[in-house]
């Protein structure tokens, strides 16, 4: 069986919460290790509060933890319906461990050539 990896994101502007001119470093680091794995075939879900919030609603780990800690307890990471982190983005080194693979083999590949746009 799959090792199938939820995000359950605070309340954002977007499915990403990359976009606006205050981007949060960890929003975008998670946003592309969530292309990056699914890329690579792995089960990672996001669900984002303000878009999607039948799933904070439908999950009973998440929906507890909101109730006690409220949405400062976000994001929130499940791993095979286990709560294995809240308050914080998942390092390379967690999601590696979780999915029980090395830490390299989650980093994107560079591409061969490089292109110089300047």
């Amino acid at each position: 069986m799959k090792t199938h990896i939820e995000i359950f994101d605070p309340a954002l502007c977007c499915s990403t919460g990359v976009c606006g001119p205050d981007v949060d470093p960890a929003l975008t680091r998670m946003a592309k290790l969530h292309t990056d794995l699914q890329k690579q075939g792995y089960e990672v879900s996001r669900y984002n509060l303000a878009q999607e919030p039948q799933p904070f609603v439908e999950n009973k780990l998440v929906n507890d933890l909101l109730h006690a800690e409220g949405p400062e307890a976000l994001p929130a990471v499940l791993v095979d319906g286990e709560l294995k982190k809240h308050g914080e983005y998942p390092t390379l080194s967690e999601l590696a461990a979780w999915l029980n693979v090395a830490e390299e083999k989650l980093k994107p590949v560079q591409p061969k050539k490089q292109i110089n746009l300047l």
